[in-house]
């Protein structure tokens, strides 16, 4: 049994969904399960209804709404043909009427909680897994809608909910297992999920990735597929450099690194169920299903590069915590991690001296208000427009000289906040976003301009 995982831009039309089908199709042997997200964009323009109706602008509301109804519509139509649409009008229909009642009551109420919010949200995996289960259907494949919110069992932190592995092992045990047995392709959303109490709840942005490696590990798959739109993992952005090459191979550990640190491709917290239970996962490109793609295991082949990649996190602010008058204070660094756990800030880098601690956060988290609780501590500023370079490989551990190899060939760039990782396999600094690029490029010139073809392609 194998999970295969089709993200956003894999389903975001009839003919992406088509090309879906048929990739499917070509694995029944291997009795697949399959995970979708929500069509391309349509989590944001649910979240954009849902602010303008929190706002009370119940008509923005209802137009995107609206706007989205037709494009499910236009794209089930396309899929199924005038015949099957037909019976299949009325389902897609219900659940946007019951979206619409949604958004009507939260501009009624002027609020928009955690809890509303995953409910809407929550809607783009339950229309996109109706309509792919239909077009699938439709294919000739023998498939069954499974709604996730009956096998992923969470707690109760909207938003950001953390999977109940023990209960959702045995859903998974009850309800899918015996479909995959009989036969049958089950179809199941990702990225949602319910509570103990049943109500709807989102493991956070991107958490089809791991909704797929949840169910890959429940199920005890022999691999786990993520179908995206590029060919697998790079050696760093070929947006930032033209040179970058596909990794053939990587560790779980390479992978969680590079995901953490911006590689898009990959969701950071996926490896992580398949890396209990050792099930492989490899990163495929629907719009090009004939190449090899990325394959993670637990153990990658001996590589004879410095590193496998190039990492960039653009967006970054760090901040400053400097308490000269509490140098050496019991609990002073506890007390800072506990203002970052109030405010919910994830921390990505760390730097400390006997009176200082500098912080690198997303730019996107609300830093002031985390500013004035710190404040409180000691002494504190905040510098945006900075970004966060990760170079990652197993051979960081075993590579004597290896930084002043780096910085040497950065012997002119303003370098901040430098770490090696406690795994012992990254290499990460912090520089001014606006030379990020050009320290990518020469960064990757220097070391991967001779690769190994074991590993690379």
């Amino acid at each position: 049994m194998i999970v295969m995982k089709f993200g956003g831009t894999s389903v975001q039309d009839a003919k992406a969904i088509e090309r879906a089908g048929a990739i499917v199709n070509g694995r029944l042997e291997q009795k697949p399960v399959v995970v979708v997200s929500a069509m391309a964009k349509v989590t944001d323009q649910l979240l954009a209804m849902a602010r303008a109706a929190g706002a009370g602008d119940r008509k923005t509301a209802l137009k995107l709404c609206r706007a989205l109804q037709e494009r499910h519509y236009n794209t089930a139509g396309e899929l199924l043909g005038t015949a099957l649409f037909t019976q299949f009008h009325s389902d897609l229909g219900a659940d946007f009427e019951t979206l619409e009642e949604l958004l009507r009551g939260i501009a009624a109420v002027g609020e928009l909680t955690p809890r509303t919010t995953d409910y809407v949200s929550a809607f783009g995996e339950i229309l996109s897994s109706k309509i792919v289960a239909a077009a699938f259907s439709a294919l000739g494949m023998n498939s069954a809608l499974v709604d996730s919110r009956d096998w992923l069992v969470t707690d109760s932190a909207h938003m950001r909910a953390a999977p109940l592995f023990e209960e959702t092992n045995q859903k998974l045990q009850g309800k899918v297992a015996p479909l995959v047995a009989g036969g049958k392709v089950p179809v199941m959303g990702g990225f949602i999920g319910a509570s103990k109490a049943g109500i709807t709840t989102t493991i956070g942005r991107g958490g089809s990735d791991y909704s797929a490696a949840i169910a890959g590990a429940g199920l005890g798959a022999e691999r786990i597929e993520i179908w995206t739109d590029v060919d697998g993992m790079m050696t760093t952005d070929p947006r930032m450099s033209a040179d970058a090459r596909r990794i053939k191979v990587i560790s779980f550990d390479e992978a969680a690194e590079l995901a953490y640190f911006g590689a898009k491709v990959l969701h950071p917290a996926t490896v992580l169920p398949a890396v209990q239970k050792n099930i492989p996962v490899y990163i495929l490109n629907s719009g090009n299903p004939e190449c090899e793609g990325t394959r993670i295991t637990a153990r990658a082949p001996r590589c004879r590069n410095s590193f496998k990649a190039i990492a960039v996190k653009k967006r970054i602010t760090i901040v400053d915590v400097a308490a000269p008058r509490m140098q050496l204070a019991h609990g002073f660094l506890s007390s800072i991690f506990a203002a970052f756990d109030r405010h919910r800030v994830a921390v990505d880098v760390v730097s400390t001296s006997e009176v200082s601690v500098s912080l690198t956060v997303d730019s996107n988290e609300s830093i002031p208000p985390l500013a004035a609780d710190l404040a409180k501590l000691a002494d504190v500023k905040y510098e945006g427009r900075k970004a966060i370079v990760c170079l990652v490989g197993e051979n960081l551990r075993d590579t004597p000289g290896i930084a002043a190899r780096v910085f040497g060939e950065l012997a002119d760039v303003k370098i901040r906040m430098i770490s090696q990782g406690a795994s012992e396999i990254n290499l990460t600094f912090v520089v001014e976003e606006d030379v990020v690029s050009d320290v990518v490029q020469r960064l990757h010139k220097t070391f991967f301009s001779d690769l190994d073809p074991e590993v690379f392609a």
